[in-house]
């Protein structure tokens, strides 16, 4: 796979009044508090969470 990398990712938004299916792609990025920072590798899958939830998290690659 071309995508060997890490993303860091921080929470910048809150989940409140947002629907469901976005605090849970929250949690499972690990993050549910703002400002909370997690470095997880490069998949289709942590990609496809990030896509849910692009305006609740800044993303930068490392």
């Amino acid at each position: 796979m071309a995508n060997k990398g890490k993303l860091e990712v921080k929470q910048i938004g809150s989940p409140i009044r947002r629907q469901k299916f976005q605090e849970l792609c929250l949690k499972g990025l690990g993050l549910g508090k703002l400002n909370r920072l997690r470095v997880l590798e490069d998949t289709p899958s942590i990609r496809g969470l990030i896509t849910k939830v692009h305006h609740l998290v800044d993303v930068k690659e490392l």
